[in-house]
């Protein structure tokens, strides 16, 4: 039987990994030949185990990520341009997020661009880094709100601290005056420090236009561009092929 005063100081000391194998320990008679040490080695492996868990837990909370998009679920089936090699280097060990490079993940609607740029920073956490996901739209409100209530440092400052910062559908809507200086400064905020992740049905080559104003629109993409990993999409909506018309399928029943 286990020391409850035991448990309880484990559990204050929020060694519940410890705690867990503590009790599975006390089922399992094989356990009792081992050494000490070897006991003990396994108690400390539940522990770290627990704690990783733990942590990747918060990470994946806070990023807000959509659905469960995972690298592992990529379908290289379908016809989207999609080169296995260059997505499994990527999602290895998410060596482009410690090298601070960013991705763009560009094609028309339904392709699948939100379901990869999830995916990509899914596999950041699970590699230890945070990340955090916005539509621009969202992101724009973000702004407006944050300018208005005086939080907007503190905005810009969180912001800067992300690993991995995911912004979908970007370049869709003109940018207003307000928000080209402030993108301009979370774009500085990360160069060369922080990885981010564009998803655009707009060509790489018309973000320009969207911004706006040429000078500071050139600083974006002059920090946005260097170091990025383009991912050009093509092929039919996949929302299309898993959900057809009610006409096909009704067609096909008859």
């Amino acid at each position: 039987m286990l020391n409850q005063p035991m448990i309880e100081k484990l559990l204050t000391m929020r060694l519940n990994g410890m705690v867990e194998a503590l009790k599975a320990q006390e089922q399992d008679r094989a356990v009792h030949d081992l050494s000490f040490l070897e006991r003990f080695a396994l108690l400390v492996d539940q522990q770290w185990s627990w704690r990783e868990n733990q942590a990747l837990a918060r990470r994946l909370k806070a990023a807000k990520l959509k659905g469960s998009a995972c690298v592992e679920d990529i379908d290289y089936r379908a016809a989207r341009g999609l080169d296995k090699a260059v997505m499994r280097a990527l999602a290895k060990d998410s060596a482009w997020v410690r090298n601070h490079e960013n991705i763009f993940v560009i094609g028309p609607c339904g392709v699948g661009k939100s379901f990869l740029a999830m995916a990509l920073a899914q596999k950041a956490c699970r590699d230890g880094y945070s990340a955090l996901y916005l539509r621009a739209a969202a992101l724009s409100r973000e702004l407006a709100l944050s300018r208005a209530d005086g939080s907007l440092r503190h905005f810009l400052a969180r912001l800067a601290r992300i690993d991995v910062l995911v912004i979908d559908d970007w370049a869709m809507a003109p940018l207003q005056e307000s928000e080209r200086r402030e993108v301009w400064e979370i774009c500085e905020d990360r160069y060369q420090t922080r990885s981010t992740i564009l998803t655009s049905q707009l060509p790489v080559s018309r973000w320009h236009e969207q911004i706006g104003d040429p000078t500071i629109a050139d600083g974006i993409l002059d920090r946005l561009v260097h170091n990025a990993h383009c991912i050009e999409m093509r092929g039919e909506s996949m929302r299309k092929k898993r959900n057809p018309p009610r006409e096909e399928n009704d067609e096909k029943k008859e």
